[in-house]
């Protein structure tokens, strides 16, 4: 597992997220037959135009939501190491890790505890799961093959209402990307040093200049 570079790109929605790896596909294995009730998530309309508006726009719209991001308060969004671990300590390993290998590989999306996501290498071999517990709904364990941690998503307290944003750390609780959701379809990312990573409309990332840049297949 240690082989493998990750370079993460998600957008957590819960699990309309998409995470792209360096020579890696990610796929999300099918759910299972049986129907879950959704949550009733409220969304105004947002018109997606940023093939069409001018160089000049598009960057007004980059800043604009870096500020949204980053002008909260900065203990918030970067944390120190004895504070992630004062947080985070209890989630370094999925003690039930073979149970939730066994449960995301069979295509379980969810059960009475938390909502599940399976990513997957070259549509075959699972190498990491993410698990979000209903009691906690504002943070998101992203955890390898064998239960060790690896990502950690906190969310604004207006999830699952847009729009909010999501912020994402490494086990060592550094910032490695911010993301401001304005729909389920549109989502700005940056970078941890507020550099603008591209615009996600549904399926498709588009950098500063509106060239497409990634898709994803599990939005």
């Amino acid at each position: 597992m240690k082989k493998i570079l990750f370079l993460l790109i998600l957008t957590l929605a819960f699990c309309n997220s998409s995470m792209a790896f360096e020579n890696i596909v990610v796929e999300e294995e099918p759910p299972v037959t049986t129907q879950v009730e959704q949550p009733k998530v409220l969304q105004a309309e947002v018109n997606f135009d940023w093939l069409d508006i001018s160089q000049a726009q598009r960057q007004e719209q980059i800043d604009r939501y870096k500020n949204l991001l980053f002008s909260i308060d900065k203990d918030k969004i970067y944390l120190t190491k004895d504070e992630f671990n004062r947080k985070f300590s209890s989630f370094r390993k999925d003690k039930e890790y073979k149970h939730h290998y066994m449960m995301t590989n069979n295509g379980v999306t969810e059960d009475e505890d938390a909502k599940y996501c399976a990513f997957y290498y070259k549509k075959g071999t699972l190498v990491m799961y993410a698990i979000q517990y209903k009691t906690n709904p504002h943070n998101a364990f992203y955890y390898t093959a064998f239960g060790k941690l690896y990502y950690v998503d906190i969310t604004s307290n207006d999830y699952p209402n847009f729009p909010y944003y999501s912020m994402q750390y490494n086990r060592k609780g550094q910032l490695k990307s911010a993301i401001y959701f304005v729909s389920k379809d549109i989502q700005y990312m940056y970078g941890p040093n507020k550099e603008f990573q591209g615009i996600w409309y549904k399926d498709k990332m588009y950098n500063a200049s509106g060239k497409q840049t990634l898709t994803r297949s599990n939005w």
